[in-house]
């Protein structure tokens, strides 16, 4: 009973429908009226039986839920020509089920670095190891001179020792799992000081401190947002301190009033205390280049190195980011440190796979040699100068004039953004084609998503565009091909 004493309405029924809706309801046909049919007997002929039944199951519920929620009572389910129903749709349905939910997309939103479409592309030399090592065995825990069990860690150790300079290295799934076993193993159940500056959010809504407190350290904040000296650092350190920590602002930048403590300072305070206290650097972006010789304007990034040199004790930063490599949490630093975060147990859960490992070491062999910019995608595109795009635009408006010429596409100056939480205040100039769809931006960008490969784009001003830094060369006739695909498929679906 409701606050009136009257009985709550009751979902309706099929006996409370409309007799000519009651009628379509007993004529939906089951599941194998649908697989006997034609266009079913044909998709059985080239697709898994599951996912036919799967799609018919679906296409009758989703009608009988339609009826009884007021739907036309004479559409129909069957797709033959006895039913009004397309025959593309079953076909649609099934090809969506079979679909690899994780494929291949073209990245034209200009965001190099882009979290949503997987950050960094991998360099050619380290797919090429990935699909080496995936094939079959590999030496990811034995070490073929002794004949014995060896470390995942030592296939990249050496090389992150000598690209950075530090003593020691380790990898984990993430540079958020590095901070927070660098920081269990390190500081759990004690004190670390950091800038309240510093204590950021990263993306998916992922805050430093709550990373920090998840390790069993204790926080201590200190300084302002905008301020923070030496003193402050030092008038909270005490027996109960175990590390200072410095976080860099990768993804916003603080400008105007401020004051900050470098790694230098906070290294020479901390060495001089009895016991000495480390300095934990936090640089997330990853960058091993100096990117101001990437052509970039505004501030560069700083390097591991350089943090290393300054005299961080231990530094995490990840690999898909300025790296450009896979996934990956990377920590540098004393050797003392790092095998205390190598023998911490949560090491066994943040541990990585032969696939990261084998792209991973691919990646930081193509530094070692030298060819970073010419090698790894996510620098080669930040580094494309004026002209090469200009003339990657060119093409790609030529394509689209084969392919889509009722299509209208225009060229425009416009900016692109690194991404992934790197060099927030660098904004290259670029060149983006606009494109004019009577459907609309939305319609346009959702027919592009959903086609093969996926293409992402940015929408601005009611108009889709398409940034060139993020398209690879290789990659132009295909993107016009999928405009030129999606336009008709709008325009069939307008007729």
């Amino acid at each position: 009973m409701n606050q009136h004493g009257a009985a709550p309405p009751r979902a309706r029924g099929a006996g409370q429908l409309a007799p000519d809706r009651r009628t379509a309801l007993r004529a939906l046909p089951s599941v194998d009226d649908v697989l006997r049919t034609p266009v079913a007997t044909a998709l059985l002929a080239r697709h898994p039986r599951w996912a036919v039944v799967a799609a018919a199951r679906a296409a009758i519920a989703e009608r009988r839920t339609a009826l009884t929620d007021g739907g036309t009572p004479e559409a129909g389910v069957l797709p033959d020509g006895a039913d009004d129903a397309a025959p593309a749709g079953l076909a649609a349905r099934v090809e969506a089920l079979i679909r690899p939910s994780l494929r291949r997309a073209i990245n034209a939103t200009g965001v190099v670095l882009h979290t949503n479409l997987g950050r960094a592309p991998l360099a050619a030399r380290a797919v090429a190891r990935v699909a080496e090592v995936a094939r079959g065995y590999s030496t990811l825990e034995f070490d073929p001179a002794r004949r014995d069990r060896g470390s995942r860690h030592d296939h990249v150790a050496g090389l992150l020792a000598a690209l950075t300079g530090a003593q020691a290295a380790a990898v984990v799934n993430n540079n958020a799992g590095a901070v927070l076993i660098a920081l269990a193993a390190l500081a759990a159940g004690r004190e670390v000081i950091v800038s309240r500056g510093e204590l950021i959010e990263i993306g998916g809504g992922f805050r430093v401190p709550d990373v920090m407190r998840s390790s069993g350290a204790t926080l201590v904040e200190v300084g302002t947002t905008n301020r923070t000296r030496l003193a402050d650092y030092l008038a909270a350190a005490g027996d109960h301190t175990a590390a200072f920590l410095k976080v860099h602002r990768s993804n916003f930048a603080l400008v105007g009033f401020t004051e900050d403590t470098s790694i230098r300072e906070l290294h020479q305070a901390g060495a001089a205390r009895t016991p000495a206290i480390p300095v934990l650097a936090d640089l997330g972006s990853g960058a091993l280049l100096d990117t101001a010789a990437l052509g970039l304007p505004g501030p560069a990034e700083p390097t591991v190195a350089a943090l290393i040199r300054e005299g961080a004790d231990l530094c995490t930063f990840s690999g898909d980011k300025l790296l450009g490599g896979p996934q990956a949490g990377i920590i540098v630093g004393r050797r003392e440190l790092v095998a205390r975060v190598l023998a911490h147990p949560l090491m066994r859960a943040l541990r990585p796979d032969k696939l990261t490992l084998a792209a991973l070491e691919a990646t930081l062999e193509i530094y070692r040699d030298g060819t970073a910019a010419d090698e790894i995608p996510a620098l080669r595109a930040l580094a494309a100068t004026p002209g090469t795009l200009a003339a990657r635009k060119d093409r790609l408006l030529a394509a689209l004039a084969q392919a889509a010429p009722d299509l209208k596409a225009s060229a425009h100056l416009e900016r692109s953004a690194v991404g992934g939480g790197a060099l927030p205040l660098v904004e290259p100039e670029t060149w983006a084609v606009a494109l004019d769809e009577p459907a609309g931006a939305e319609a346009l960008a959702d027919a592009l998503a959903a086609g093969e490969p996926a293409v992402v784009g940015r929408i601005a001003a009611h108009r889709l565009w398409l940034d060139v830094r993020t398209v690879d060369d290789a990659d132009v006739p295909e993107l016009a091909a999928a405009v030129a695909a999606a336009a008709a498929n709008l325009r069939g679906t307008r007729s």
